[in-house]
């Protein structure tokens, strides 16, 4: 991996860089502790700024054709691709992330570009049949305004794009806040939005106090929407101030996904799809299997088999190529693991392999690890864990596999492996989640929608459901004497 320039980076308000006479916030490499750069510590001023960027930039780039607007991302997801080790680099010094998931989260990143540059030519209205012969009614698509995007560390890439790129496409101006943990990514996709050539305040990045910013996001008017991926708890936070000004909201929000294995299972394939789902970006992805259910006919095969796979993980800075699991994103993460590990073996779980934090170096680390005999009763089955552990619970039957996975508040994804047709309609039907996994570990892609139940979120993000979160319909209702 090729060595990155690190320096101060500024936020983008307006079409400019500004923010170097403000206070900064570190940005630390979580795989040795290194400051790798600074952003702006921006606040309500900056924020309020940006707003207004925002909303005078609306009216003309809401006339703008859709075929106008998809030239522009058109060029940023063609510029993405070809800054791709750039930014894959970048991503994964400010958070750890393998380079080569990296790598693959920038191409995923960009397809959320280019899906939604041809998906904003299909914004449809309607004519619907009259009741009257002197009316006409008709239904037009409009865009929704300002949009605030408000976005977390984990995917720093494709967070962004997966709100950028529908609201754009639709006709929105955009204020993007990324994580402060892994701003730097976000400022080089700005970067890029400059290269594209997006007219001055379409797209203006704000860095800094996330509460502060949040503040003036939500006391202002200006903005209508707004799109947030992050913890179920600040998500509640949102929905409650967005009230006085019944702002639009899409939610992306916590998850505490099951992964069911049943007795008619292709082990081999559901090892393959729990290593896939598992220990991505080091289990700290929203949609990640945290509880493992696995019934009893085949739970000693595929514990073994899984154990085995996981013990070939190579865990270390995610620069290097051979790296497979990376650091966690802090100390607090790596606590957390800490905590669920030593509750589920004081209350009788084994660990199978693995189970050790790793902190040489002033890096945050954890190995990959099995966990086996755990039951409902620990804290690693009631908790989303967001870490490189994988617990398994031995189940009797499908209604127990069902009943353990519809126990959360949440509802993101689950997972089943099944060879049997009926099961896995019949067990699918009855689970909560809002994406389903049947004998598949990855499930994402930019043309289906993504989005939970329950505490989870509201709406979803990509396919057509993503752009139809960016518009209002106008009904309009035409006399015709």
């Amino acid at each position: 991996m090729n060595e990155v320039k690190t320096n101060n980076y500024l936020m983008n308000i307006n079409g400019e860089w500004v923010g170097d006479s403000l206070s900064t916030l570190n940005v630390t490499n979580p795989a040795n502790s290194d400051i790798i750069g600074t952003v702006p510590n921006g606040g309500e001023k900056e924020a309020s700024q940006a707003i207004s960027a925002a909303h005078e930039a609306y009216q003309s780039w809401s006339e703008l054709t859709a075929y106008e607007r998809a030239g522009y991302l058109k060029k940023l997801n063609q510029l993405m691709l070809d800054n791709l080790e750039e930014v894959a680099q970048v991503m994964t010094l400010e958070m750890g992330k393998p380079i080569n998931e990296s790598r693959g989260e920038v191409k995923y990143a960009a397809s959320f570009i280019e899906w939604f540059a041809e998906e904003g030519k299909r914004i449809y209205g309607e004519t619907i049949p009259s009741h009257a012969t002197n009316k006409r009614l008709q239904v037009w698509k409009k865009p929704v305004g300002v949009v605030a995007a408000i976005t977390p560390w984990n995917f720093p890439a494709a967070m962004l794009t997966r709100k950028m790129g529908p609201a754009l496409a639709a006709g929105c101006t955009v204020v993007m806040k990324p994580s402060s943990e892994s701003p730097l990514t976000a400022v080089k996709i700005m970067e890029l939005c400059e290269q594209a050539g997006f007219p001055k305040g379409v797209i203006n990045l704000v860095t800094g106090s996330s509460s502060k910013i949040a503040k003036a996001i939500m006391d202002n008017d200006k903005v209508r929407k707004i799109t947030f991926t992050g913890s179920t708890e600040v998500g509640k936070i949102l929905i409650r101030q967005s009230a006085d000004q019944v702002k639009r909201l899409s939610l992306e929000l916590g998850g505490h996904a099951p992964l069911i294995v049943l007795d008619d299972a292709n082990v081999d394939l559901a090892v393959k799809g729990v290593m896939a789902s598992k220990f991505r970006n080091a289990g700290q992805t929203c949609i990640c299997a945290n509880r493992i259910y696995v019934q009893a006919g085949v739970y000693d095969e595929f514990v073994e088999k899984f154990a085995q796979q996981v013990e070939k993980l190579k865990v270390g800075n995610g620069a290097d190529d051979s790296v497979d699991i990376g650091p966690l994103i802090n100390q607090a993460g790596l606590d957390k693991v800490k905590h669920h590990m030593d509750d589920a073996v004081k209350k009788g779980a084994h660990v199978v392999t693995g189970g050790k934090p790793i902190t040489d170096d002033g890096g945050v680390f954890h190995t990959p690890t099995v966990v086996k005999d755990v039951d409902q009763s620990m804290v690693i089955m009631q908790e989303e864990t967001f870490g490189p552990v994988a617990p398994i619970q031995k189940i009797a039957s499908e209604e127990d596999a069902v009943k353990l996975a519809n126990d959360t508040p949440y509802g993101l994804a689950a997972y089943v492996f099944t060879d049997n047709v009926a099961k896995g309609h019949r067990v699918i039907e009855q689970l909560n989640f809002g994406i389903v996994g049947w004998n598949d570990g990855a499930p994402s892609a930019a043309q289906v929608p993504f989005g939970g139940m329950k505490e989870s979120g509201i709406g979803r993000e990509g396919g057509h459901e993503g752009i139809d979160a960016f518009v209002e319909s106008q009904y309009v209702s035409i006399g015709m004497e």
